[in-house]
């Protein structure tokens, strides 16, 4: 067995070969094992939530990242186990605050929909996998992330508006799997507060950034404001300006978050936020386990960095 250094890491250099299932159409399907037992490893992400609305120069809240819980050494038999991927919410229209993102399944291992984001209704952000961000009106603070309680954290809370005015503001930054969401943070701009980062995963054999939470959208006065940027997977929160933009989607199979919409100048107008990306669920095991299975799209590769110690 040849032994070298990667990153400052004693490493197996032998390449260890996996079959990976991957489910990215949304609703249920089933990951079958027709033969043997062992273990596998998994990683669950679930729908983003949509992004806030805007209304006048009332920017939206980006909405939460879904849900990440990855592990391994979970123990499968030969029998069928249930696989869900949770779709991204809707984004909020006009005043209306965003969609949570649907759940994501497998087996007993459920990642919990993002929350939507805040708008002018007023409402803060809701809670999630990931929580939204707090609408660009009052102060309204963004959802709790991690709700339900799992362990390790499947996500974190959206960001706050704390200025206490009620006009000319943006929208607060939805949570992600790696970072909360960036609050408003008021005083002499507009701009929208950016989405927390996702957290990455190299299941499927390359390195993955998920489940980045979405930008809070800008509002608009005097001058225009720039919607918050999102994690990677997350929306970005639209403009602020004459007439105000919509938020970004978040992308489809990372779980992000929607961006929150941008608001208008002076203009009765309103915009609507972006749909939170749909989720995704991978499951892999050694191609030496012993395990046959089917379900989702297969593909074999060689994780070739098997870390053996220091």
């Amino acid at each position: 067995m040849a032994i070298t250094y990667h990153a400052g890491r004693r490493i197996q250099a032998t390449p260890a070969e996996y079959k990976v299932h991957s489910f990215t159409s949304t609703g249920s399907s089933t990951f079958q094992v027709t033969s043997g037992s062992g273990d596998v490893e998994y990683l669950v992400v679930a729908g983003g939530g949509g992004g806030g609305g805007s209304l006048e120069t009332i920017g939206g809240g980006g909405g939460g990242a879904g849900g990440f819980r990855t592990a391994t050494g979970f123990g499968v038999t030969a029998q069928a186990y249930t696989i869900t991927v949770g779709t991204g919410g809707a984004g909020g229209v006009s005043q209306a605050v965003g969609s949570d993102g649907d759940d994501s399944v497998f087996d007993t291992i459920t990642s919990t929909g993002g929350g939507g984001g805040g708008s002018y209704t007023p409402a803060g952000g809701s809670t999630g996998g990931s929580g939204g961000g707090g609408a660009g009106t009052g102060s309204l603070l963004g959802g709790n992330g991690n709700t339900p309680s799992t362990t390790p954290s499947q996500g974190n809370d959206g960001g706050d508006n704390t200025d206490g005015s009620n006009h000319n503001q943006g929208g607060a930054g939805g949570g992600g799997a790696g970072a909360v969401g960036g609050d408003y943070l008021g005083g002499s701009t507009n701009d929208g507060g950016t989405g927390g980062t996702g957290a990455v995963s190299s299941i499927s054999g390359t390195s993955v950034t998920y489940a980045g939470g979405a930008g809070g959208g800008a509002g608009a006065s005097l001058s225009d404001g720039t919607g918050g940027a999102g994690g990677t997977g997350g929306g970005a929160g639209g403009d602020g300006d004459a007439t105000g933009t919509d938020g970004t989607d978040g992308t489809d199979g990372l779980g992000g978050g929607g961006g929150g919409a941008g608001a208008s100048r002076y203009v009765y107008n309103s915009r609507t936020g972006g749909d939170g990306g749909d989720g995704i669920v991978i499951v892999r095991y050694k191609t030496d386990s012993g395990i046959t299975a089917t379900g989702g799209t297969i593909t074999t590769i060689d994780d070739v960095w098997q870390e053996i110690g220091t």
